[in-house]
């Protein structure tokens, strides 16, 4: 694809060469010169000249002295996403059911859908149309499967599981296990029956070896174009709001409510219905005590949980120990000289 094609593409402008062809992507240090990069850092901007990359995508304001081929973007992040995928599109598929495939014979498949080797599909469950299913994957009863949607190898959806159009779940998902819920009788536990359901909503990605229990009575829900990265967990009856970005190895305890446009990062705990609202964010290996509340665009880090500043200067406090306890071993020398005299 040529630049000009690009960035009208992408609805920018470019400047330099618009004839040169672009053939793929690759990271500022090692793009050649057939290939497409970004600077979307001050890092980045740093090795901008060094790089030699056919073309670049900067900001709109991004000096070029040089006259290199650049494409300009309000956000060269976004836009070189859109063009990796433009470069490299994904490749054809040929819809149809393998015949190892076992479908139930009530089970509505939709137009267009995918079904891979050893595909299960389960009694009353509807498949919508352009459903793709990767080998091995079991689909239960009663399941709805929106259109569009991208199921790799070996993924798991029990019953009574709904999911909306153009959900991509990776491999080794897991969705309505049962939520870990036990009573203590006498010296035994006892299982608390699971017959809640997991809702999923449209333009939701969840990553691979992720777990969304199913809710003890009433929903788990996950809402529109949230992001669960790898290692996932999402306990029962948990409410997770629309565009949440949660990182890999996060936990979600029994009856967490999270707010619409929260980030959360990697290796978080969050402790049963703790309730975090929208847009906070909270800092990797955070842990959230149960039942906290964690306000509205509030920055958390540590363990358990502070407000940002307060944790950066308790780290500060904590770096200055080594050095407070030689003073305190001097002023405890001085005392006990001035009281030897």
């Amino acid at each position: 694809m040529r630049v000009r094609e690009l960035a009208e593409w992408l609805a920018a402008a470019f400047e330099g060469d618009g004839e040169k062809e672009i053939g793929g992507a690759a990271p500022l240090e090692e793009a050649g010169a057939g290939e497409l990069s970004f600077v979307g850092s001050r890092r980045a901007a740093r090795q901008f000249d060094a790089s030699a990359a056919g073309c670049l995508i900067v900001p709109l304001d991004f000096p070029n002295p040089g006259g290199r081929t650049v494409i300009r973007a309000a956000d060269p992040r976004l836009a070189f996403a859109q063009a990796v995928g433009r470069l490299h599109p994904e490749p054809p598929f040929e819809p149809g059911i393998h015949p190892t495939a076992v479908v139930a014979p009530d089970a509505e498949i939709g137009p267009g859908v995918t079904l891979g080797p050893h595909v299960v599909v389960g009694d009353g469950s509807r498949i919508g149309a352009g459903v793709r299913v990767g080998a091995a994957s079991v689909i239960g009863r009663r399941v709805t499967l929106g259109d569009h949607c991208l199921l790799h190898a070996n993924v798991t959806i029990y019953d009574n599981v709904q999911v909306g159009n153009r959900v991509v779940l990776h491999s080794g998902c897991v969705l309505g296990a049962d939520g870990f819920g036990f009573v203590l009788s006498g010296e035994r536990y006892e299982k608390f029956p699971q017959v809640g359901q997991v809702v999923i909503e449209d333009d939701v990605e969840i990553g691979a070896n992720c777990t969304v229990d199913r809710a003890a009575l009433g929903v788990t829900w996950i809402g529109q174009g949230a992001k669960l990265d790898n290692m996932v967990h999402v306990a029962h009856n948990c409410r997770i709001g629309r565009h949440v970005v949660v990182a890999a190895q996060t936990g979600f305890s029994g009856g967490v409510v999270v707010g619409d446009y929260a980030v959360i990062g990697g290796q978080v705990g969050i402790g049963d219905k703790a309730r975090i609202e929208s847009r906070a964010v909270l800092g990797s290996k955070c842990g959230i005590l149960s039942s906290k509340i964690v306000r509205s665009g509030q920055v958390l880090w540590g363990i358990p949980a502070r407000p940002l500043k307060e944790h950066l200067e308790q780290l500060a406090s904590l770096a200055r120990l080594p050095e407070m306890r030689r003073e305190v071993a001097e002023l405890k020398r001085r005392i006990s000289e001035l009281e030897n005299k």
